[in-house]
């Protein structure tokens, strides 16, 4: 989790649901419903709440453009100079040094996104600076928790075809749920779920510490604090094989 979207996708959803139905959904409800391990794709997420809701659903493609307009403000291929929508308040949780240190503490990293690659490349690319960063954004793997994007990425970071760490970090059941299924797909790896809370979830809160226990359920291995604790981990935590070590990031 590199940055904050509870201001930008998240708001995109409820503002795309509200449009179609007039009813703005709690963060609280999206919550919940990212906490059943389905809904990883905003869009089809939009839909599903339009459903519960009794809306009638409109065209996903209709409803795609309304979410995209909310989201982007302009054209998603276009430049992103000219983006006026929810994409500008997006609070980065790392900066540049954070992928440094993991670099020095013998780690490789890329990236699994559910988000659409223009706006991956534009915070990968453009706001934190990185150049050519391995990445897996949507449509080039199938959706979350489908492991194929994280194991594609792992291939792509380990220097030997089989064995080898690969820890993955992300912020919702579905995040957990890819890294179990990784497992059954490729037992050959060590596959690490690290978890964090999103950050609209306050330290101390109740729905934090509910919001944790639901990743634990789920089978987290550790959840982190925040994101920039992913470097301490990578420290202390680099395995026993010298096969390499790969650090997956949502």
């Amino acid at each position: 989790m590199i940055r904050d979207v509870s201001g930008s996708y998240r708001r995109a959803l409820q503002a795309t649901v509200e449009h179609y139905s007039g009813w703005l959904p709690a963060p609280a409800c999206i919550d919940a419903l990212k906490g059943e391990g389905r809904w990883n794709n905003d869009w089809d997420a939009s839909l599903e709440l339009l459903r519960r809701h009794g809306t009638s659903l409109p065209a996903r493609h209709d409803l795609i453009d309304v979410f995209s307009n909310f989201y982007f403000g302009g054209d998603p291929d276009g430049d992103p100079g000219a983006w006026t929508g929810y994409i500008s308040d997006e609070p980065l949780r790392v900066q540049r040094d954070f992928f440094t240190a993991l670099d020095q503490n013998g780690w490789g990293w890329g990236f699994v996104s559910g988000a659409e690659p223009p706006s991956a490349r534009f915070v990968l690319q453009q706001r934190l600076q990185l150049v050519n960063p391995p990445l897996i954004a949507m449509g080039d793997a199938p959706d979350k928790p489908d492991p194929t994007g994280l194991v594609q990425l792992s291939d792509r970071l380990l220097p030997h075809r089989s064995g080898g760490v690969v820890a993955y970090l992300g912020d919702t059941v579905a995040d957990v749920q890819t890294v179990l299924n990784a497992r059954t797909q490729r037992p050959d790896r060590q596959w690490i779920s690290l978890a964090v809370s999103p950050p609209h979830l306050l330290p101390g809160s109740q729905e934090r510490s509910a919001y944790e226990q639901q990743l634990m359920s789920a089978g987290a291995d550790l959840i982190l604090p925040s994101t920039e604790a992913a470097i301490q981990w990578s420290k202390g935590s680099k395995g026993a094989d010298n096969q390499g070590h790969s650090a997956s990031i949502r």
